[in-house]
């Protein structure tokens, strides 16, 4: 029997970046299905019916939702490939997930993680791990943080680390760009009247 696997997911989200720069990291072939935050497709609200988010990997019939979760499995899953996760990773990775609040934590959370790079090439030393999967889609998103939020953040620690991420093959085709990034925020702040 082949593997099926089968991706949910919206272009620009910053949370999909994550798992198909896993799938890539992997070598994982799937079928991406892009989804609406507006108009859910069926086969979403069957694999997510509770949350119905967006993202949802399908394995072989059997939906894993939350990033996280997702790049975790993959690295669970297929471990004869090389690993993406690295000691300690899930609690930097979703200590992220919550910085996206207030631009005050923001910045101090960049700086932590400048900390915790150090003069490293990549989170986790001199391999591209878990942490990197977890931590690069944000990188697309300064410019929308940046121009939403009229602030300025200060980490060149951080953007040239970015750099070297996206000189991967796996993370360039993964991500969308920065200014679809931005089209998105200003999009669901629209939607979500929160202009």
């Amino acid at each position: 029997m082949a593997e099926e696997v089968v991706l949910l997911d919206i272009h620009a989200s910053m949370f999909g970046m994550r798992v198909r720069i896993a799938l890539a990291e992997k070598g994982v072939k799937y079928v991406y299905k892009e989804e609406s935050i507006g108009n859910k497709s069926p086969l979403l609200l069957k694999n997510n019916p509770i949350h119905k988010q967006t993202l949802v990997l399908i394995h072989n019939g059997k939906p894993i939702c939350e990033s996280l979760n997702i790049v975790e499995y993959i690295d669970e899953f297929w471990k004869d490939k090389a690993p993406v996760q690295e000691a300690g990773s899930e609690l930097w990775a979703s200590k992220v997930d919550q910085q996206e609040k207030a631009r005050k934590e923001l910045k101090e959370r960049l700086k932590q993680l400048e900390e915790v790079l150090g003069d490293k090439p990549y989170f986790g030393g001199d391999s591209f791990g878990f942490l990197n999967v977890a931590l690069i889609p944000f990188h697309q998103c300064f410019y929308a943080y940046e121009t939403v939020g009229r602030f300025k953040l200060d980490c060149p620690k951080l953007i040239a680390w970015a750099k070297r991420c996206l000189q991967r093959e796996s993370v360039s085709t993964s991500l969308a760009s920065e200014k679809d990034i931005y089209e998105f925020i200003l999009d669901y702040r629209k939607t979500h009247g929160l202009d």
